[in-house]
């Protein structure tokens, strides 16, 4: 007869390990390596925020502000070596051949301001386009005002394209493009954290991008009736406004979705500071490129927030002059973003498909 087997002491193999208790491991459980770094970025956008805000805003100091002078040639030369001396170079002055040369600079965005010397009197004429930007027609204002008080002469300031009624200070057109550019890049954000949605592969992207077209088309149309028939801030350009708005949101998105496909989440916090907390503060929206810092001056009219405030401002007030830059700026992030996607696609599927097939991982064959 076998002796009866003794029980077995040690652990089963296959009974699960006890799990540890404490704050320690409920802190682990509650707070995972991947949501500690979520949340560090989003406190380093969070200050990236705060950081380009203030330093865009904080002290907004006139530099090379554009500006025509009209004067009989002896005293031209003179005036325009005047204010282009001036202490921080606050104006770049221009001299222009008559009154009419000086206006048409000012209404096709060449300058910002004239300055029309007056020789039979103590009595000058600035021509401004508040329209343009108001904090920029103020500035050149104060500085034509101290220029001509330490010469003893007086200044008359004329406002040859004002805000419509309806636009307050000038600033519907930079509200405009923000809202066009804030809901392409959430729309296309949105697409691909959906529940249930796929990672994107070259259809499925190709199927995003169509879907972006009919959206993009309805939030330039919808833009544009707001700010026209319903509010008549920027009216009498409805389907210019809204082919404008088209593409933004285009540019918006798809270079959302671009970014996104390639970099996954860190391609949304791209997205994020790119125009959100870079592009708003630098658009000309709230302060024009000659009152910004040089870092913001510089990158404004590169991102979709700078280029599509310009475009919509110029095509309602000054004719459409002084668009064709930032045309280029919103197409080639239409386009460039499509084509990024799309590229973006077939590289994940190409790493997908390697992975699957790597070396030591074949299926065993099965006879």
């Amino acid at each position: 007869m076998n002796a009866p087997s003794s029980p077995s002491t040690g652990p089963s193999p296959t009974a699960p390990a006890p799990k540890s208790s404490g704050f320690a491991a409920e802190f682990k459980d509650a707070v995972t390596f991947r949501a500690f770094g979520l949340v560090l970025g989003g406190l380093l956008v969070q200050l990236a925020f705060v950081l380009s805000y203030v330093g865009a805003f904080h002290s907004p100091t006139p530099h090379r502000i554009p500006v025509a002078v009209v004067a009989p040639p002896q005293a031209s030369s003179k005036i325009v070596a005047q204010l282009n001396a001036l202490a921080g170079e606050p104006v770049k002055a221009t001299a222009a051949s008559s009154t009419a040369v000086a206006r048409e600079w000012v209404m096709t965005r060449r300058t910002d301001a004239a300055f029309l010397f007056d020789p039979k009197g103590t009595e000058d004429t600035l021509l401004v386009a508040s329209a343009g930007g108001p904090s920029v027609s103020q500035t050149a204002t104060q500085i034509a005002q101290k220029i001509e008080a330490s010469e003893k002469r007086r200044i008359t300031v004329t406002d040859i394209q004002s805000p419509n009624s309806g636009d307050g200070r000038g600033m519907t057109s930079f509200y405009l493009v923000l809202g066009w550019v804030i809901g392409g890049y959430l729309t296309a954000t949105i697409m691909g954290m959906a529940s249930g949605s796929r990672p994107a592969n070259r259809p499925r992207t190709l199927i995003r991008l169509a879907v972006l077209i009919p959206y993009a088309v309805v939030s330039g149309v919808a833009g544009a009736v707001i700010v026209g028939p319903v509010f008549d801030a920027l009216g009498g350009h409805f389907w210019a406004l809204s082919a404008i708005g088209t593409l933004t949101v285009m540019a918006s998105a798809a270079t959302a979705l671009a970014l996104q496909t390639l970099l996954g989440l860190l391609g949304t916090g791209l997205v994020i500071l790119l125009f959100v907390v870079l592009g708003n503060p630098s658009s000309g929206g709230v302060y024009p490129a000659p009152l910004l810092p040089a870092f913001w001056s510089a990158i404004g009219q590169a991102l979709p927030p700078g280029a599509g405030t310009t475009l919509v401002r110029n095509t309602v007030y000054f004719s459409g002059h002084a668009t064709s830059s930032a045309l280029w700026v919103l197409g080639a992030y239409a386009v460039g973003g499509a084509l990024l996607a799309w590229g973006a696609s077939w590289w994940r599927e190409g790493r997908g498909s390697a992975a699957k097939v790597s070396p030591g991982t074949e299926a065993p064959l099965t006879v």
